[in-house]
């Protein structure tokens, strides 16, 4: 009696193993852009109070974890300034009103955010923008006196109608580093993001970089102009991810370039050449591995002369991406308001990625939170619906190393409610939780490591399974709940 309870208690616990990880499919990123700029997502403006921007903070939190988003990518460094506590740069002018005045009550909206964010299960990419010093001015007039460009005025330069830095010059690359290692290794974010722009978009008149440009000649540069402005950004994005990496293994980064690499590529799509035009090489950055995510911004309909399609597989084919880094595809919910788009157009372009993760595509990210927490034309009622009716595990950074593979769980159920332990939590990101039913697994929850209890609303088998930094999870044992009160 003893062996036949045992070999069918043997046989339950194999079979559910395996519908879980059978069922195991929905592991995608599903991130938006919180834009601080111009206070285009948050804060709602320069005036709100430390109270209010925690409010609204919490509220968008709250409204994109209800949507099933897992990450946001939070505009720390819009213009030479910060959205965290700095002692390199100035408090952001979109934050109190006057560029280096600093919240009161002290307040770090940054350390905020994550740890908001990382209790309701969702990843924090500080997201930078490297050479911009200040956008829709060309003046310093105002700047706080440890901006960038007032710290560095021999390469700040007025340019289409922005005041820019110039990636030619060492002291400008030297204060990008600095900053952006002063982030990542005084804050626990999940990863460091770059959007567009480098280089700023050509306007009539050439970038004013003639003083950096005629020193390199003169000590002997043999590159060309724009061949030289590519190895500029190039050098900064491989010394990045040398710096991020040996601080902190688990830091993932990434870029979200204009998603036209070069007009022509792939064949018959045309327009603007992120690598002639911003000197953004990001294809390279993928074929050398600096970069662990590509977001490209594909802001275009899927059957257009700018074909999403044809842009999503050539993003992610070999060629382009030889080392299998993982590919997001950045979808632009603004235009459903701007250009009068179907909100159809977004789920076939979400549909189309889920259908290539054989081809390292794993994910979109939405432009922007704003239009997440609106439901912008009942896009994301259509979502929820269909291709978002359940949460999402993000993707497991298979490549990457270095980070401790968590212990799976001890698991029991008393009565409703499931509780769990591990001997070794900070291996533990989060804790996934499968409904198995009918043979086949459903992801019901992932909550945060210090989450160690949930109560269920239905009977049947359950499965916790812990999950790491990168994505990578462990097997779980199966626990049976067996009645449900209400």
């Amino acid at each position: 009696m003893f062996l036949k309870v045992f070999f069918l208690f043997t046989g339950l616990v194999a079979s559910v193993q395996s519908a879980c990880s059978a069922g195991r499919t929905k592991r995608e990123l599903r991130g938006a852009w919180i834009a601080t700029v111009s206070n285009i997502d948050w804060p709602k403006s320069s005036t709100r109070t430390t109270s209010q921007n925690e409010a609204d903070l919490k509220a968008l939190l709250d409204s994109l974890h209800s949507q099933t988003i897992n990450a946001v990518f939070f505009q720390v460094r819009p213009a030479g300034d910060a959205f965290y506590h700095s002692t390199i740069e100035p408090w952001s002018t979109w934050l109190t009103g006057h560029q280096g005045t600093a919240p009161s009550p002290a307040w770090d909206p940054l350390q905020f955010l994550v740890t908001e964010a990382h209790s309701r299960n969702i990843e924090v990419h500080a997201w930078f923008n490297p050479y911009r010093a200040r956008s829709g001015s060309t003046s310093t007039t105002g700047l706080a006196a440890n901006h960038m460009a007032r710290a560095i005025p021999a390469h700040a330069h007025p340019y289409g109608g922005n005041l820019w830095m110039d990636p030619g010059s060492k002291e400008v690359q030297d204060r990008v580093n600095a900053v952006i290692m002063d982030v990542v290794t005084r804050y626990d974010i999940d990863g460091v993001h770059f959007d567009d722009y480098f280089y700023p978009y050509p306007t009539a008149d050439p970038f004013p970089d003639t003083t950096t440009w005629n020193a390199y000649k003169n000590a002997g540069g043999q590159l060309s102009h724009a061949d030289w402005r590519r190895d500029n950004v190039n050098k900064l994005i491989e010394r990045l991810s040398t710096n991020m990496h040996q601080a902190k293994p688990w830091i993932k980064f990434g870029v979200s370039p204009f998603g036209i690499w070069k007009s022509g590529q792939p064949a018959g799509v045309v327009g603007t050449s992120s690598v002639d035009a911003l000197y953004a090489d990001s294809r390279h950055w993928l074929q050398k591995g600096w970069i662990d995510y590509i977001a490209p911004q594909l802001y275009w309909v899927i059957d257009g002369p700018q074909s999403f399609t044809k842009l999503i597989d050539w993003w992610s084919e070999p060629a382009q991406n030889p080392l299998h880094r993982h590919v997001y595809a950045g979808l632009a919910d603004y235009r459903i308001l701007a250009n009068n788009w179907s909100p159809n157009e977004i789920l076939h372009q979400i549909q189309l990625t889920q259908a290539r993760t054989n081809h390292s595509v794993w994910g979109v990210i939405h432009y922007s939170a704003k239009h997440v927490d609106t439901n912008v034309h009942g896009l994301f009622t259509t979502l929820k619906s269909s291709v978002y009716q359940h949460p999402a595990l993000p993707d497991v950074y298979t490549y990457r190393s270095g980070v401790a593979a968590p212990a799976a769980p001890v698991v029991k159920a008393n009565g409703a409610t499931l509780d769990w332990s591990a001997s070794k939590k900070d291996d533990v990101r989060s804790w996934a939780v499968y409904h198995s039913a009918a043979n086949a697994c459903t992801l019901v929850r992932v909550v945060h490591a210090a989450t160690t209890s949930l109560a269920v609303s239905g009977t049947g088998v359950y499965v916790v399974t812990a999950v790491n930094r990168l994505g990578a999870e462990t097997d779980g044992n199966p626990v049976t709940v067996e009645t449900v009160v209400g």
